[in-house]
């Protein structure tokens, strides 16, 4: 019981954490609007936030492996309560997008600490639901932090989701601080990390399979606002719901994916994959119909829930040791997912219009489902 708080708790500290980083895109319409820049160069404040993530994650964990590992989740998550408060005082776009680049250096390494921790507690049977646990704290911020968000910049202004961001991480880091115990450190200098790691082919499959399948969620979903905005005609109220929906759902998406994915990996992988294009083609179709859409959004918010967990655990259990670093490698690969989903996304809305940019998601599903054979094929090819 002591050990699900610990879980909960570092939780808690993912959903402050990833709020900061994802509530940006239920209000990317009012920012670009504030500033006079086109949405896709508003999908900066994502796009950058997630490439620093992606560049520096590993070797942020390695400046400062020989730090007590509670200490670094408390300075993390201070960093991030600051950088929002400043976020909702600025004025100029460049200066914004600056401020919201500093907390992404702390992201990996509170993202490596709290799943490494999930993964070394519980029993190795139980390590997906442990790690699904984490992954709540991922999936609340889709239900309540993005779409709060998205109803504060509604019903005052974009600044004042800033804030609410900000108080969120208070509450996550105040949490942390009372209730988590000491977490040991699994590595005392950054010489000890095992780069001989990379020499793995099942560790590279698994990168680059959450890779395409994590690019290819966000290659839609991170204009998702705009999408429900431009397509099926809702207001920002309207928005948030479907945003509050999309996540409430999610809860029982990740739980499905923790569930399953630890007895039947293969099968739970193929058949997210396999849903998530589906949807994306419903997405495609019914867009315009506002009754239509909103069903499509809460099954869309199912599936796409256990995006994340499914990845990493696939990339984790292509190696046995090490797994704070994999985590590191793994939030790495996520964020330059991310990056690349949201660009990709950003490119096709500016060549092809919001309407289609569910075929840059499908591009990256196809990538991903063939990624998975191959896997499949290796690993029996290995036995």
């Amino acid at each position: 019981m002591k050990m699900n708080r610990n879980l909960y708790v570092l939780a808690l500290g993912v959903f402050g954490i990833t709020t900061t980083e994802f509530g940006v895109i239920g209000v990317l319409p009012e920012i670009a609007s504030t500033f006079r820049i086109s949405i896709e160069k508003a999908g900066w404040l994502l796009s950058t936030f997630a490439l620093i993530v992606a560049v520096f994650g590993p070797f942020m964990l390695m400046i400062l492996s020989s730090f007590k590992r509670k200490n670094l989740l408390l300075l993390s998550l201070f960093i991030f309560v600051a950088a929002n408060i400043f976020s909702a005082c600025i004025t100029n776009f460049y200066l914004l997008l600056a401020v919201r680049m500093i907390p992404a250096f702390f992201h990996p390494v509170y993202w490596s600490i709290a799943l490494s921790a999930a993964g070394q507690t519980s029993d190795p049977k139980e390590k997906s639901k442990a790690v699904s646990i984490i992954f709540s704290g991922l999936t609340l911020a889709t239900v309540m932090g993005v779409p709060l968000a998205t109803f504060m910049s509604d019903l005052f202004s974009w600044q004042s989701s800033f804030l609410l961001t900000a108080f969120i991480n208070g509450v996550a880091l105040a949490g942390v601080w009372i209730y988590l115990p000491s977490i040991q450190n699994t590595h005392a200098s950054s010489n000890q990390f095992p780069f001989k790691i990379f020499n793995s082919k099942h560790l590279w499959i698994g990168l680059f399979l959450a890779f395409f399948t994590i690019t290819a969620m966000y290659s839609t979903y991170g204009y998702m606002a705009e999408f429900l905005k431009s397509i099926t005609k809702m207001n920002g109220k309207q928005i948030s719901l479907m945003l509050f929906l999309f996540g409430t759902v999610g809860i029982a998406g990740n739980k499905i994916a923790g569930k399953y994915m630890s007895r039947f990996p293969f099968q739970t992988t193929l058949i997210f994959l396999i849903l998530l294009s589906g949807i994306h083609f419903l997405i495609g179709h019914y867009g315009s119909h506002f009754v239509i859409m909103t069903l499509i959004v809460g099954c869309w918010g199912l599936v796409h829930s256990g995006g994340f967990l499914i990845s990493n655990m696939n990339v984790t259990s292509s190696v046995s040791d090490s797994s704070e670093f994999i985590n590191s490698i793994f939030t790495s690969c996520g964020n330059f997912a991310v990056t690349a989903g949201t660009l990709f996304g950003g490119f096709w809305i500016a060549r092809y219009g919001i309407e289609n940019t569910i075929w840059s998601s499908i591009i990256g599903l196809t990538l991903a489902l063939i990624l998975v054979l191959i896997k499949r094929k290796y690993t029996e090819t290995k036995l």
